[in-house]
């Protein structure tokens, strides 16, 4: 076979196992008792958007996003201006939240003052608050601080109030997360399963029992694919990612099929990040994929799947 041809002929066989491998996750999830009142809310991520909250604001809008995740911005100035735009492009919000020192007693208050004033703001009630709770090192007692706080807040409220599984914080692996869980029935999660995929270094095909405890806490999730060894592929359009893509969308099919079967609202972020974050060529960093194209990839195949 020539060099030309069998290029030509390779490139071809992978575009068809391409799109036929994308083509499995568009497909609609059939759910026989499915009550009235589930929606699906897919909002962008802001995260990597280098212009104006009113540019990033009107490009969710021209992509058919339902909304934006953003964190509560601490300065009027800021806030007048996120709900401005969120008002003039009609989009909803989830605000994100954290503390950031190692120290723990400043670390608390910051992140109770945050979330406090995120909560209780009067112009803009959000869909759920984020939280980046605590830090790894914390002692369970320190980090059960955070998640009695966020429960109270969130019966005073009514907002719903999640704790994400993010490296760092508090729900950093999957074991850690699993005694929070066992011992905290008010505990709600934001489901961002790459982490603990980067920090076990598997698809958690070994703790099952630990992931489906998981899933019936999981109020929003974080939808990047993450693999054994990175938090992030570099494309999930690749054919080489289809295990972990078959990984991830069983993992957040469950979710969704409770909440069909209770008639509840699901909050999707598609939060595939920028260089660093994603993989990038060695000494210009240039990135190895368009970042927002791939997050409208993720919403319109999760929309299709799960709409």
């Amino acid at each position: 076979m020539k060099r030309r041809h069998f290029i030509q002929t390779t490139a071809s066989a992978t575009t068809a196992l391409m799109l036929a491998s994308l083509e499995s996750f568009s497909k609609p999830q059939s759910i026989t008792n499915m009550k009235s009142g589930f929606q699906l809310k897919i909002l962008a991520t802001n995260w990597g958007f280098d212009g104006t909250i009113d540019e990033y604001c009107a490009k969710v809008k021209k992509d058919n996003y339902d909304g934006i995740e953003i964190w509560w911005p601490t300065e009027k100035k800021d806030q007048d201006e996120l709900f401005a735009a969120l008002k003039k492009y009609e989009l909803e919000v989830g605000f994100l939240t954290a503390g950031h020192e190692s120290n723990y007693n400043d670390h608390f208050k910051t992140f109770t003052n945050m979330i406090d004033a995120a909560a209780n703001n009067t112009v803009q009630r959000p869909l759920y608050i984020n939280c980046h709770s605590g830090r790894d090192y914390f002692s369970y007692d320190q980090g059960k601080s955070f998640i009695d706080h966020t429960t109270q807040l969130a019966k005073a409220t009514g907002i719903k109030i999640c704790h994400e599984t993010h490296r760092s914080r508090l729900l950093y692996s999957s074991s850690v997360a699993r005694h929070y869980i066992e011992t905290i029935p008010e505990l709600r999660v934001t489901f961002d399963v790459s982490h603990w995929c980067n920090v076990s270094e598997t698809l958690l095909e070994d703790q099952p029992e630990t992931v489906d405890l998981t899933l019936q806490r999981v109020d929003h999730i974080h939808a990047r694919i993450g693999h054994q060894e990175g938090p992030q592929v570099n494309d999930p359009r690749a054919p080489e990612w289809k295990p972990a893509m078959d990984a991830h969308f069983a993992w957040w099919d469950k979710v969704i099929a409770m909440k069909k079967e209770k008639g509840d609202v699901q909050t999707i972020l598609t939060e595939f990040g920028p260089p660093t974050y994603m993989p990038t060529l060695p000494y210009t960093q240039q990135p190895l994929a368009d970042q927002w194209a791939i997050n409208v990839f993720m919403k319109d195949t999760l929309r299709k799947r799960y709409q």
